[in-house]
C-alpha cells in the first residue's frame, strides 16, 4: 500500500474536556463519535488515501472503523497521543506503506479533495515532511510523513515548530499546508463556535456532526 491514513482516537468519555462549560458529558462523547464519523467518511472519499486505521481503546470508534472500512489496532499501554501515534505509524510501515498522513479525529469538516490536494503536492519520492498547523499556527493538526518514518510524531503544545526542527534535523524537507478544513480542529469553546460558522457558510459534509449541532441549537 503507498498512503494509510492513521487516526489515534482516545475514548469518548475522556473527550472534549475542555468543552465541559459548554457541554455535558453526555452530549462531548456525542460530538467526539459524530466528528470521528464524518473524518472516516472523508477519509474512505479521498483518492489518495489507499487504508485506514484507527489506534484506540474505544469500542464504539472500533466499530465506527469498522463500518467505515477502516483497519483498528489497540491503543497502546503507554497513554497520550504521540504514543498512539507512533503505534499507527509501525503499523502502516509493517503493511508496507510508503506515506502516511496522520489525521486528527475532531477536524469533521474535513473535505476529501484538500486531503488528495495536500498528498498530491508531496510525492512519494522524496524524504519531506509536510506539517499543517492548527488554526493558531503553534500546534499540529496534521502530519504527512514520507517515508513514513522520517520523523517521530511529536504532537502537542509548540508542536509545529518541534516538527519543524525533527524534519530539519532528519535532513528531509519540510513544508507547511494550511487546508482549511485540516485547520479547523475542535478542542474549546471557541473552536466550537468556530466549527459551527465554517458548517454554516458551506454546503455539503459533515452531515453527523451538523445533525448534533442542530440539535443542540433546538434545545
Amino acid at each position: 500500500m503507498s498512503t494509510i491514513a492513521v487516526l489515534p482516537v482516545k475514548r469518548f468519555d475522556d473527550a472534549k474536556q475542555r468543552l465541559g462549560e459548554e457541554l455535558r458529558s453526555g452530549t462531548r462523547r456525542a460530538l467526539a463519535e459524530a466528528m470521528l464519523t464524518d473524518v472516516l467518511t472523508a477519509l474512505r472519499r479521498a483518492k489518495r488515501v489507499d487504508a485506514v486505521v484507527v489506534v484506540t481503546r474505544e469500542h464504539a470508534a472500533d466499530a465506527l472503523a469498522r463500518a467505515h472500512d477502516a483497519q483498528t489496532i489497540r491503543d497502546p499501554d503507554e497513554p497520550g497521543h504521540n504514543p498512539a501515534a507512533s503505534a499507527g505509524v509501525r503499523w502502516a510501515i509493517e503493511q508496507g506503506a510508503r506515506r502516511v498522513v496522520l489525521v486528527p479525529g475532531d477536524c469533521p469538516a474535513l473535505d476529501p479533495a484538500e486531503v488528495d490536494d495536500l498528498l498530491l503536492a508531496h510525492p512519494h519520492e522524496d524524504k519531506r515532511v509536510t506539517i499543517v498547523p492548527d488554526r493558531h499556527g503553534t500546534g499540529t493538526n496534521a502530519l504527512v510523513l514520507c517515508p513514513p518514518d522520517a520523523i517521530a510524531p511529536s504532537f502537542g503544545t509548540g508542536s509545529c515548530a518541534r516538527h519543524r526542527a525533527l524534519a530539519r534535523d532528519a535532513g528531509a524537507e519540510c513544508r507547511i499546508a494550511e487546508p482549511p478544513s485540516l485547520v479547523l480542529d475542535v478542542d474549546t469553546v471557541e473552536d466550537l463556535a468556530q466549527l459551527r460558522a465554517t458548517l454554516d457558510a458551506r454546503t455539503g459534509g459533515a452531515a453527523h456532526t451538523r445533525g448534533l449541532l442542530a440539535r443542540l441549537g433546538r434545545r
